[in-house]
């Protein structure tokens, strides 16, 4: 087997510290103190796949866009291209890599044959790939990195992507998803079919993201009475994003971040649409987490809330809400947190709370 790996080193970085993307945001990222996350998850798959399957073929990308990493898990691979060889010869300490770099790449992969396209992203660089690849009958496959992972070109996580990549017989045809940053923070998601690929079949996919139905009226009123019960003894409720949760937070009586996480204690927010180290500053002794999995995904941690890190998990108890409507449409729930440790505690069997007093059982696999 022979496969291409090409990431895009800034995916992911505007999570955590509440930009929730990184699409013309990457300066604002680093002032905020945000860390690369895609270079870790690229390490993560590469090591994996030298694991299960070492003699494959890697073709790759000068760094920032994977060479080191690939080499550091075991390889040795080709390198087919230096996208910024044209850039006027800026050092790789200046390099800033745009969705051309991305598509030069692509374009170096197809012209040495390579039987897979293995990036490492979001959801714009899974639109980059795509656009690449597009007249060909070459498959992608997505390791998770980015803040909105919509698409339903993507592993479960970067192990599960490794796996997929060795052992995959056939493909379909999946789309491949985006939406406006701009717009998102604002609040407003309007998913878009931005193109169509060949990807591996395989159970450890993830589905698009789709919109459940259902009301949560009766879900909320409960959770927002359980939460009022509990003013004065210094509880933190750390609230996600999503309209699940969103509808908890206007029962309690305020104007949440459309999709950002809110901070609530003894009666009031604390902290509106909190970065990771705004969360990690308002928790006390007892903290809970409540939150919505994705619809369509059953991604409770991991995709559209990076806030919610390792470290603020650890600090918390963990409520999951939903809609019947929404856990009919998944078969299981997923965490994919940056840390797998983390990923395995959180694993087994969880109750959702889907009404007013009911739950479900659900697993977290």
């Amino acid at each position: 087997m022979h496969v291409g790996v090409v990431m895009n080193p800034i995916a992911g970085m505007g999570g955590r510290v509440g930009l929730k993307g990184t699409d013309g945001k990457v300066e604002e990222a680093r002032a905020r103190g945000a860390e690369p996350r895609a270079p870790d998850r690229a390490r993560r798959a590469m090591e994996r796949l030298a694991v299960v399957a070492p003699e494959t073929t890697v073709s790759t990308v000068a760094d920032p866009m994977g060479e080191r990493i690939v080499r550091e898990a075991g390889f040795d691979p080709v390198r087919v291209v230096d996208p910024f060889e044209d850039d006027q010869g800026r050092n790789g300490a200046e390099r800033e890599t745009t969705a051309d770099h991305t598509r030069r790449a692509v374009g170096a992969f197809l012209a040495e044959g390579v039987d897979l396209v293995l990036f490492v992203g979001g959801d714009g660089t899974a639109t980059d790939v795509s656009a690449a690849l597009e007249g060909t009958d070459t498959p992608m496959l997505g390791v998770p990195a980015g803040v909105k992972v919509y698409s339903s070109v993507f592993a479960v996580s970067p192990e599960d992507a490794a796996e997929v990549a060795a052992t995959f017989s056939r493909t379909e045809r999946r789309e491949v998803m985006d939406i406006d940053e701009d717009a998102y923070r604002e609040g407003e998601v309007h998913p878009e079919l931005r193109g169509v690929a060949h990807v591996p079949v395989a159970e450890d996919l993830q589905s698009s993201k789709q919109t459940a139905s259902g009301t949560v009226e009766s879900l909320a009123e409960g959770v927002a009475e359980d939460v009022r019960a509990r003013e004065g003894e210094g509880v933190t409720y750390v609230l996600g994003p999503g309209s699940t949760v969103g509808a908890i937070k206007a029962e309690l009586g305020f104007s949440p971040s459309p999709i950002g996480v809110d901070v609530w204690r003894d009666g009031e927010v604390v902290a509106l649409d909190a970065t990771e180290s705004e969360i990690l500053a308002e928790l006390g002794e007892e903290n809970v987490i409540v939150v919505s999995p994705i619809g369509g995904q059953g991604f409770v941690f991991g995709r559209g809330n990076p806030q919610l890190s390792p470290a603020v998990i650890r600090e918390c108890d963990v409520t999951i809400v939903a809609s019947r409507a929404k856990l009919d449409d998944v078969r299981a729930l997923r965490v994919d947190t940056d840390d797998p440790e983390l990923d395995d505690e959180l694993a087994g069997w969880v109750r959702v709370r889907v009404g007013k007093f009911e739950t479900r059982m659900m697993k977290i696999v």
